[in-house]
């Protein structure tokens, strides 16, 4: 009767093996790791499973993404124990200040306009308070804004001719035809 083959070592041990077996500066592609792996696995346990690539590919993606191995232009790389540990993309949290034991815990304000009432009895919302800010003058003592238009000195003057004549109409007015046009013909 046959022995029985013996099973193979778990895939993240002969990866981690492989990578510092081969000892390269940036790290091994996935190629390289592949022929390590199934170069010992022959040499040890016999022909290597056919499913060797898939479960090669499987491991590789979950201990890269659990951060037991780096993937570095298209090497996978074991990481220094000594190196800081990668950040994530954006801003990180800002830290939160620790309650004082027994503070009840209040619930945050919900985001967005509050919801109107569609009771026709309700008494109205209570008056926004203002803020110290709005309420206070500017710096330099004057108000916010265009200043208004100053009416010139002789305004009553020219309002005498505007009010002999016709009011006038809406639009732009039409135009006049010189005299001189009509003498020509003539």
């Amino acid at each position: 009767m046959a022995p029985a083959p013996t099973p193979l070592p778990p895939y993240p041990e002969m990866i981690l093996a492989a990578i510092q077996a081969l000892n390269e500066e940036n790290g091994s592609n996935k190629s390289a790791i592949s022929k390590h792996i199934a170069k010992d696995i022959e040499a040890t346990y016999g022909p290597i499973p056919p499913a060797h690539s898939a479960l090669l590919n499987h491991h590789l993606n979950k201990m890269k993404s659990s951060g037991q191995l780096l993937f570095l232009k298209n090497n996978y790389l074991v990481p220094d124990p000594n190196a800081q540990p990668r950040r994530g993309r954006g801003r990180p949290p800002k830290p939160k200040t620790p309650l004082p034991p027994g503070a009840p815990v209040l619930s945050p304000r919900p985001r967005g306009r509050p919801p109107k009432s569609h009771d026709p009895n309700a008494p109205p919302p209570p008056p926004k308070p203002k803020s110290p800010n709005t309420a206070a003058p500017s710096l330099s003592g004057k108000k916010r804004g265009r200043p208004p238009k100053a009416k010139p000195a002789d305004a009553d003057v020219d309002s005498a001719p505007a009010a002999e004549g016709a009011p006038r109409g809406r639009g732009r007015p039409p135009k006049v035809k010189p005299a001189a046009t009509a003498s020509v013909g003539a």
